[in-house]
């Protein structure tokens, strides 16, 4: 026990292993990149991860995802190898946390635990914070009988932020009284976001999105010439930031929001769905992308399926697509003897931007905000998309600009 107390008060990270399953909806292929997404979030919530394990699965073992065999393989490197926390891909069910925990004697969280952990750490405002704890406390609800023994085992590190440290003691009674008195909470706080929204005049509103860690928050600070907080961290940004930005004379609303992510837990999503107002009252979308993920096409799909979950209307929006990171891009270098036919690995800037000018005209640009270059034609693309919304809305104002 003691030695265990002095573990959790040292500041060193602690060691995770990862855990992913391979289903004919989940292939090799999606689940490493899947593994490479859930490492980051480790990296971002301060974990090392020491290994990786995965298992080709027909159906799911309901009582602990995986098959015994690889449960007892995972479980002895665990063991052997001091192993803190146990991290899973996929949402497990309370009974597989209870049973996995139970066999690896160590902390067992899944992806939604993650993130919600690492959105308890960045959350800043109050409105934030309540967001978080609301979808905190819905997570815990079904799981709170097993989280009582999880907490009195544990105390600190990585999945232990937010309520569980606080009020774990309590019934399933006052935690659904906490989670309606949080619902009115956030009720207030939006008419008050909403008298705010309504006070900001007749501007044009534009709204970056996009997925996480593409570099928003950068494009923010260098277009309204601010200091939002840019990591390269996942979620780095969470409370939403609106600043007046002027273009040319031109002046609009620019918001930068949270990223989102593929696997996005449901609770998140309901909870953070008053934030991205600015995203359903915005009248143009920058939709952000990092061109030098290799699977940016992905999360361009994830994004857009996340924004029309939020807003049904998006079809109605002016769109631009904001390709950034184009200084770290980088492509195989075909062989010229080489008959086959060029795949997307070989493809170049140059073949992206043809392919993308060709679907989408003139509202994509490629930059690079770290590096500065093209802004100011990015710039000068968004004045034109601002300015051709303001004399539709404005007709009587246009002398003015």
């Amino acid at each position: 026990m003691i030695e265990s107390k002095k573990k959790n008060l040292s500041t060193e990270p602690e060691k995770a292993v990862l855990i992913g399953v391979i289903t004919q909806f989940q292939p090799e292929e999606k689940l490493g990149e899947y593994m490479d997404e859930l490492e980051f979030l480790a990296d971002t919530a301060g974990a090392i991860c020491v290994k990786r394990f995965w298992q080709k699965l027909d159906k799911p073992n309901p009582k602990t995802l995986l098959g015994s065999g690889k449960i007892e393989e995972i479980a002895s490197f665990v063991k052997s190898e001091n192993i803190d926390i146990a991290i899973f891909d996929d949402e497990l069910s309370p009974s597989q946390l209870k049973n996995i925990e139970k066999i690896f004697e160590c902390k067992v969280l899944d992806r939604t635990n993650l993130i919600l952990d690492i959105f308890a750490s960045r959350a800043v405002t109050s409105y934030a914070r309540t967001q978080v704890e609301l979808a905190q406390y819905q997570y815990l609800l079904p799981r709170l009988t097993n989280m009582w023994t999880h907490l009195s085992k544990q105390k600190g590190g990585i999945g232990m932020k937010g309520p569980g440290e606080r009020e774990i003691e309590t019934d399933r009674r006052i935690i659904r009284d906490k989670i309606s008195l949080l619902k009115d909470k956030l009720k207030k706080i939006d008419k008050q976001m909403a008298i705010q929204r309504g006070n900001r005049g007749s501007l044009i509103r534009v709204a970056l999105v996009g997925y996480t860690n593409v570099g928003k928050s950068t494009l923010m600070n260098l277009l309204s010439k601010s200091e939002v907080f840019a990591e390269n961290k996942l979620f780095a940004t969470l409370d939403t930031t609106v600043r007046k930005v002027v273009l040319e004379n031109l002046p609009f609303l620019l918001t930068d929001t949270v990223g989102f992510i593929r696997k996005l837990p449901t609770q998140l999503v309901e909870s953070f769905k008053s934030t991205l107002d600015e995203v359903r009252e915005s009248d143009v979308l920058i939709h952000v992308v990092d061109i030098s993920h290799p699977n940016f096409e992905e999360h361009i799909e994830t994004v857009n399926n996340t924004i029309k979950d939020i807003d049904p209307n998006i079809a109605d929006k002016t769109v631009m697509m904001v390709f950034n990171k184009i200084d770290q891009y980088s492509y195989e270098v075909k062989d010229e003897d080489d008959l086959s036919p060029a795949t997307k690995a070989n493809y170049t800037l140059d073949d992206w931007k043809r392919t993308w000018f060709g679907k989408s005209d003139k509202n994509v640009v490629f930059i690079s905000a770290t590096e500065r270059e093209n802004i100011e034609d990015l710039k000068h693309r968004i004045y034109e998309v601002v300015a051709e919304l303001h004399a539709i809305r404005f007709p009587f104002n246009n002398f003015l600009y």
